[in-house]
């Protein structure tokens, strides 16, 4: 069958070659999050193949590529519409805009592995050199213009446990390369179709083994507190009472039956007011939480009187116990990159200032944590210290901004990928959802779902050793995939 479609493939020319090719990367866009149809990349990814070998001339295998990459992400990354129309009076010239000119610029990074690929010899040479270059363009898109590493193409094995654990190795972009390489092997023939069928089973063999042993002794109780505040009413200045109000009475609702060390956890920008600085409410807050610690996102301003978007640990009344401010922060929606000046950004003014970067939170009763917010876990091997290494992870957002769409599914496999690749559990609190609790493996140990109101209580799971990943980072695929690309290169059709 496949053949039969590979000769019609083939013949096409064209503008219809490039909307076939657009096609199937809308196609393989399925195979993400929250749909996971990981079969269709059986098709997509060969499709695209089958597409440049028959071009007659590297830029047309170029611009096969980079329909593909359009497809996969106007598909991948349609959500982003949704925070548009929020502010649709002020930005609804961005809406036919936004989505199609971010895909274009991300399809450049498919376009020349494309080139690549149809330079390269049939068979293998032609696979391992699309492949790692492949790669090599996820990599450096989480780099180029302050990085977008959004829906790598490992990420589509985060519907389970299971085939995420090679992640503790060779992180998502490791991922990304062998499902590459399982998904292309039918192009080399019968023999490496079964191979590829022996490699799946053997990782997923790999993954049951790695998921058996017992997890680590538990630690403290969460309290994840989910408000569920519609963006359209977050900051409503004659609301902004009440959404405190609901965190505080959800908080002390679910602390009362806990003991002294549970740990109470609010999404990003939960709070309306400044906790360092206002004593009232830190004594508030307090009172909820019984004294427990309480880890929480607000707006702050520091001594130059800059606005930060910041995680702040408290403990009883007193001053804020650490703090943690955003370090990544999200282009146009959060500051006006210097290389962009197009006048639209979310926050006003000069939007947050950034913070150093990752680090390890200290707080009285609690295991040393390594913060993160919202879109800084998407950045893999960027999300803990290495030098001071933390016992759990915490994650803070707040994805009412894309509503019910994929984005919130899309955000959550990444940070469940973040706790695999670092060997650390990671709790997650997001305002309208998803919140969850993943242990060190990345398994599910609660989770409250898209538009719930509503609180997760649950023992964090404890740490693993130091994972492989943890030490190298990405450094180790970084080579395979340059070492196959050159390969590919080398290996130039006759």
């Amino acid at each position: 069958m496949f053949a039969r479609i590979a000769r019609h493939l083939q013949t096409r020319r064209g503008w219809r070659a490039g909307a076939t090719s657009l096609g199937l990367g809308a196609l393989a866009a399925l195979a993400l999050p929250p749909l996971h149809f990981v079969p269709v990349l059986l098709f997509a990814l060969p499709g695209l193949m089958v597409l440049i070998a028959a071009r007659a001339s590297f830029r047309g295998a170029v611009w096969m590529g980079f329909w593909w990459g359009m497809g996969f992400h106007l598909v991948g990354l349609y959500w982003i519409t949704e925070a548009i129309l929020i502010e649709a009076g002020r930005f609804w010239w961005l809406v036919p805009i936004a989505v199609p000119a971010l895909s274009a610029v991300l399809a450049l990074f498919i376009a020349l592995p494309a080139g690549l690929a149809w330079r390269a010899r049939p068979g293998w040479p032609r696979i391992a050199g699309f492949a790692g270059a492949f790669v090599l363009g996820e990599m450096l898109r989480g780099v180029v213009l302050t990085g977008f590493p959004w829906n790598p193409l490992g990420s589509v094995w985060a519907f389970g446990a299971l085939f995420l654990q090679p992640a503790a190795w060779v992180g998502v972009f490791g991922l990304s390369l062998m499902t590459l390489l399982l998904a292309l092997a039918p192009l080399a023939g019968r023999r490496a179709m079964i191979g590829a069928a022996a490699a799946l089973a053997v990782w997923a063999a790999a993954g049951a083994a790695r998921l058996l042993p017992e997890e680590p002794q538990p630690r403290n109780p969460l309290v994840i507190v989910q408000g569920n505040i519609p963006q359209d009413r977050k900051w409503d200045r004659d609301a902004l009472a009440e959404h405190f109000r609901r965190y505080l009475t959800l908080t002390a609702q679910f602390v009362r039956e806990l003991g002294p060390d549970a740990v109470v956890i609010w999404p990003e920008t939960a709070s309306p007011y400044q906790l360092d600085g206002d004593i009232l409410v830190r004594q508030m807050i307090a009172a909820a939480s019984g004294g427990r610690a309480v880890l929480a996102g607000a707006v702050r301003f520091d001594a130059q009187d800059r606005p930060r978007n910041s995680l702040i640990a408290l403990v009883g009344d007193g001053p804020p116990a650490a703090l943690y401010d955003k370090a990544h922060l999200v282009p146009f929606g959060e500051f006006q990159p210097s290389w962009a000046r197009v006048g639209v950004q979310l926050v006003p003014g000069e939007g947050f200032a950034p913070g150093p970067g990752p680090a390890t939170l200290r707080i009285p009763g609690v295991p040393p944590v390594g913060p993160s917010i919202c879109y800084e876990a998407i950045f893999s091997g960027h999300v803990v210290d290495a030098a001071d290494r933390p016992e759990w992870m915490v994650n803070i957002t707040n994805d009412a901004w894309f509503g019910t769409s994929a984005g919130p599914y899309q955000h959550l496999a990444a940070a469940r990928l973040r706790a695999v690749e670092e060997g650390l559990p990671l709790a997650r609190a997001a305002n309208t959802g998803i919140s969850a609790v993943f242990d060190a493996r990345g398994r599910t140990v609660a989770r409250l779902g898209i538009g719930q109101t509503g609180v997760i209580v649950a023992p964090l799971p404890g740490p693993l050793p130091p994972t492989p990943f943890s030490r190298t980072g990405n450094w180790g695929v970084m080579i395979l995939t340059l070492a196959l690309a050159v390969w590919g290169v080398l290996r130039i059709k006759s």
